[in-house]
């Protein structure tokens, strides 16, 4: 007989996996900073490149300078970005500079090659861990998020206008090789990110404007197994009412819907755009069916 879990259960049981998801991220993000970037003179964005930086300069503890200069963003968050996000922030960062002084010293290659590609996907798979728990590892982008609406700039756009004089510095501190390779890592890490938190199995919205609209939805339902939605509209030339197919569709099965579109209608209109996230019952039956 099987006993369903109380909510509590339920809650405990998510927090330990959330405690266990942002220690393993910042032990991580950790090791692609000791083990990578720092014996090699790279640095990261956002204060864990100004802490590098001050580091090297004054010998103070890397993790004590993570900790303490992002002390004050943490605070800072509270307002705006709630109470849990900031304990599981101050969790994270105090991880992140444990695992500073547990990695130091733990050289993995000299190659500067090496070190900027693998570097820059280890940080990111860090860091793409935490911020999937619902945390942050770096003040910069809890300070974006505050400047943002008063700025009248992006979060994005605010974040790179801090990491070019943070960056510029590292060219005077440790050389402009240095602070090129830094940039990259910088962006190496940014696409391993989008990776943890959007996944590789990217599905693509398409639209399809046809005379012959419900024989292509059809056939679409009975050769994939995909849902359609039919959506109203009006040519603009002609001004003839049209019926139009929204579907979503994974990757491998833009081929053959392009296939089955192109054989019923040439003179359809595609329309194909990427979806980073579905969501919904049909997209967890399909995906159900397919593990069994």
């Amino acid at each position: 007989m099987l006993v369903k879990k109380t909510n509590k259960e339920s809650s405990f049981i998510s927090w330990i996996v959330k405690l266990i998801l942002l220690t393993t991220g910042a032990f991580i993000a950790g090791f692609g900073l000791e083990g990578f970037l720092i014996p090699n003179s790279m640095i990261d964005g956002g204060i864990v490149g100004i802490s590098i930086m001050l580091s090297y300069l004054t010998k103070i503890n890397l993790g004590i300078l993570l900790f303490c200069l992002n002390l004050p963003f943490i605070f800072l968050a509270l307002k705006k970005l709630g109470r849990i996000f900031v304990v599981q922030t101050a969790y994270a960062i105090t991880m992140l500079s444990l695992s500073v002084n547990v990695f130091h010293k733990m050289h993995v290659t000299d190659d500067l090659l090496l070190a900027t590609v693998f570097g820059g996907v280890v940080l990111g798979l860090g860091v793409g861990l935490i911020l999937r728990s619902n945390a942050a590892l770096d003040g910069t982008e809890i300070l974006a998020i505050k400047l943002a609406k008063k700025a009248g700039f992006s979060i994005g756009e605010i974040i790179m206008f801090f990491n070019f004089f943070i960056y510029t510095a590292a060219g005077f501190l440790f050389g402009w090789d240095r602070a090129m390779y830094s940039i990259l890592v910088y962006f190496i890490a940014y696409k391993v990110i989008d990776i943890v938190l959007e996944g590789l199995n990217e599905s693509k919205s398409v639209t399809i404007i046809s005379n012959r609209a419900e024989k292509i939805g059809e056939e679409i339902i009975k050769r994939l197994d995909v849902g359609v939605t039919y959506l109203s509209g009006k040519g603009g030339y002609t001004g003839e009412d049209k019926k139009i197919i929204y579907c979503v569709i994974s990757r491998l099965e833009l081929v053959k819907l392009k296939e089955l579109v192109n054989l019923i209608d040439k003179q359809s209109f595609i329309a194909i755009e990427n979806v980073h996230e579905v969501e919904g019952v049909r997209i967890k039956q399909k995906r159900a069916g397919k593990k069994k």
